[in-house]
């Protein structure tokens, strides 16, 4: 046999073991957050005891994600620069938003998103990073121009945040002057995600994650879900 030939026999079950492999790893992360955001739905809903479950929150977005990062491929130093930009754009974003009113309309944040600086949850630019990076991969699988992506990705976002936003007074994430969400929140969430896309677009590193889809999916529907049964 010819040494080419041998070389392509034991590279195909190798690629295989390696996709299998990839499949396993897949699985265990889908099913470790749906065991999170199942937990958290039915204690939120059903429990009557909702403090002792907002207390995970921020745990459940960290554990989010390291899963989602941990599929990135080849994580790049352009890739962690484009984490650490999101992460503190999305925070400082937040920052002026409560301080001056002017982006999203007069809100403030309750205690149930943890360690507050600036009068802003530390943990918010994790949320960023995660909703920005899962839009913005969601994304790259249309076949359109990069601008039109980003605008897709950016209403991705904005589609999030209105599932968010009735779950988010009620259970003390932040909460809106005279109890009312002002149409301002979701334009001033459009040109910041939009901008936040372009960004995404524009720095190189590989745009492909097998759990981005089933992390925006399931986020999306925790979120819709209790606001139904508020």
């Amino acid at each position: 046999m010819p040494e080419s030939t041998q070389q392509h026999a034991v590279a195909v079950p190798i690629a295989a073991d390696r996709a299998e492999r990839q499949q396993r790893r897949l699985r265990w992360a889908q099913g470790v957050l749906l065991l999170f955001h199942v937990t958290g739905f039915l204690g939120l809903a059903f429990s009557g005891s909702e403090e002792f479950f907002l207390r995970f929150m921020p745990l459940t977005l960290l554990l989010t994600l390291g899963l989602l990062l941990s599929f990135q491929p080849r994580r790049t130093a352009a890739f962690w620069s484009f984490c650490a930009v999101i992460a503190l754009m999305g925070f400082f974003v937040e920052v002026v938003g409560v301080r001056t009113g002017l982006l999203f309309g007069q809100y403030e944040y309750g205690a149930s998103l943890g360690i507050k600086w600036l009068d802003v949850p530390l943990i918010i630019g994790v949320n960023w990073v995660i909703v920005t990076y899962s839009a913005g991969v969601l994304a790259t699988y249309l076949p359109v121009p990069g601008f039109v992506r980003a605008i897709a990705a950016a209403l991705l976002m904005v589609g999030l945040d209105i599932c968010i936003e009735p779950v988010a007074v009620r259970y003390d994430f932040w909460n809106w002057q005279y109890d009312v969400i002002p149409l301002l929140n979701f334009k001033g969430w459009f040109v910041v995600s939009l901008i936040f896309q372009v960004y995404f677009n524009r720095v190189e590193f590989t745009k492909r994650n097998a759990l981005a889809p089933f992390v925006y999916l399931i986020q999306l529907l925790f979120f819709f879900g209790l606001s139904m049964l508020l």
